[in-house]
């Protein structure tokens, strides 16, 4: 069985399955796709993620404002995050983290969320997933501050074996997205051949980022084999293999998700 441990539900393009996502998760499934993460990035998408949860048995979903979400004046408030955190189907926090790629004026204000992210993932205990780009220093320097407990996960990954590196020596895993396919992509995929089995998961991160030989098209969740085949090949170990590792990482990250054994 495979997870897609990083997907947009809410925002998948559903012109192929004739608008159903039943038809689009049903495909998937049929590809070995045996759970689904969906992901919440503003307060305006949270009910709908929480809802998918409690519509499918097979998708659990995360509560969190994505850094490119974030509006002066109308940060996420603690009380509000932990109210959310607390329904049932919600098994993450996030994503939260950084991003400067686009709006490096808006640091202070995404450092500030991030910190608050941080704290609610202190005090409930959850795993938080952690979006990061351009901001690699600043990453790090609030992982270590923040010092969890529990485990967390660098989603979607896309900088080098360093950082890699130094998040895996915070407790952290490494989602990877069909980047991992791209054609410069080369210190990635040094990245994949190198992390822990233990601590590697695989994603979509659909609609967005699709894998080759799908690239430009929309994303969708039953391309997260095509991830998962790329990144065993690289490894150099066979993709069943791979599958029930990631599978493994995934419930012992998120210990409260659904997964069916």
């Amino acid at each position: 069985m495979l997870i897609d441990s990083h997907c947009h539900l809410d925002r998948l393009d559903l012109a192929s399955y004739n608008g159903s996502l039943d038809a689009a998760l049903d495909a998937a499934r049929q590809r070995g796709v045996g759970h689904f993460l969906c992901i919440g990035v503003s307060a305006g998408n949270t009910a709908a993620v929480k809802a998918l949860a409690q519509r499918y048995e097979d998708v659990d979903c995360s509560v969190g404002v994505h850094p490119l979400d974030l509006e002066p004046g109308a940060e996420p408030a603690l009380g509000w995050l932990l109210r959310e955190l607390d329904a049932p189907g919600v098994v993450a926090i996030g994503e939260t983290g950084l991003d400067y790629h686009y709006e490096p004026e808006a640091a202070e204000l995404q450092q500030q969320s991030f910190r608050l992210h941080l704290e609610a993932a202190r005090i409930c205990g959850k795993p938080v997933i952690v979006h990061t780009r351009a901001a690699r220093a600043d990453t790090l320097a609030l992982l270590r501050e923040a010092s969890l407990p529990q485990a967390g996960v660098l989603h979607c990954f896309t900088e080098d074996w360093d950082m890699a590196k130094a998040a895996l020596d915070l407790g952290f895993y490494i989602s990877l997205s069909g980047i991992v396919t791209f054609r410069n992509a080369e210190a990635l995929r040094d990245v994949a051949r190198r992390v822990p089995a233990d601590r590697l998961l695989v994603e979509t991160d659909s609609p967005y980022l699709a894998p080759i030989p799908h690239r430009g098209k929309p994303n969708l969740p039953q391309y997260v084999r095509e991830v998962a085949e790329y990144v065993a090949e690289l490894r150099g170990g066979g993709f069943e293999a791979l599958a029930a590792q990631t599978t493994e990482n995934f419930k012992r990250l998120f210990p409260l998700a659904r997964v069916k054994s």
